[in-house]
């Protein structure tokens, strides 16, 4: 793949500049990786992190909490539950002290399919980090965490 200024033939102001459109095309080079994975399935990207979520969990959790957890915190994750349990990937459960809450869990059904997507997964995700060395990893994460907490400070 080419450097960014090729991919997008441009030129930016400043490095600053560069390195924010940078991370936002690198971070939709790969959803869209992941909408290929994921397309046989039936599921987006979105789905596959609320069932990672609830696997995770253990046990059931309020949707209200999955949002919370979500890598893109979609305003549909409603929705985007609904269709998993349409699905039979996700049960769905209504608190009994509160009406508006809605709890849901993993099926067995959905647990047999991260399974399955684990494998593919693991092996989409070797291939993009074997470019990028331990150290390296440990400073774009440090660089993205500080970037973040300046932005909203």
């Amino acid at each position: 793949m080419a450097k960014i200024d090729k991919e997008l033939k441009s030129r930016f102001e400043s490095e600053q500049q560069k390195a924010m459109l940078n991370v936002m095309f690198t971070a939709n080079w790969l959803k869209a990786f992941q909408v290929d994975m994921f397309r046989p399935y039936d599921i987006s990207p979105q789905q596959y992190n609320i069932l990672r979520i609830l696997r995770g969990a253990k046990d059931r959790m309020s949707m209200h909490a999955v949002k919370g957890r979500m890598i893109d915190r979609a305003p549909n994750a409603t929705r985007l539950a609904d269709k998993l349990i349409a699905k039979g990937l996700l049960e769905r459960e209504r608190c009994e002290e509160d009406r508006r809450v809605v709890y849901v869990r993993i099926s067995e059904k959905g647990s047999e399919l991260l399974a399955e997507l684990d494998t593919k997964s693991r092996l989409a995700m070797k291939r993009f980090m074997d470019g990028l060395e331990t150290a390296d990893a440990v400073r774009l994460n440090e660089l993205l965490d500080r970037w973040r907490e300046r932005a909203v400070s």
